[in-house]
């Protein structure tokens, strides 16, 4: 069964920034370039990376962030969030929680560095726990 998970802009924003290929952040992001996570997008989701990720306080080539992008998108089944009923701190971080439950039919996971953010739910990790499942699923 293929892993399939909604990055939240955040684990973008830090592959970019990485300096390290073997932080999880970019392990996560080479791992859906790779073809063993599927993402799980909105329209909302690509609405956000793009906004975020042309911010001028990140200084990232614009070239190099249609890139990152489309590969996402290339790769991604796109479903409508599934409304949660849960109260969010940041309204912004609804959709990812709620496209990551519209997916629960595919064990969808919702991958942030915000754990905070969203509510406790299996379906809700960090990086290096996306990187711990991805390992396991390659071993069996």
């Amino acid at each position: 069964m293929m892993t399939c998970a909604v990055i939240d802009t955040n684990v973008i924003v830090a592959a970019m920034m990485s300096k390290r290929p073997d932080s999880a952040t970019v392990k996560v992001v080479n791992a859906i370039r790779s073809g063993s996570l599927k993402p799980v997008l909105s329209s909302a989701i690509v609405d956000e990376y793009t906004e975020v990720l042309a911010r001028g306080k990140f200084q990232f080539d614009q070239n190099d962030v249609r890139q990152m992008i489309d590969a996402i998108v290339a790769r991604a089944v796109f479903l409508d969030p599934l409304p949660s009923g849960e109260i969010f701190s940041d309204e912004t971080d609804r959709v990812f929680y709620e496209v990551a439950l519209a997916g629960q039919v595919d064990a969808t996971r919702l991958v942030t560095g915000n754990l905070r953010h969203y509510p406790i739910s299996p379906i809700v990790v960090n990086p290096a726990q996306m990187v711990a499942i991805l390992e396991s699923s390659h071993v069996r």
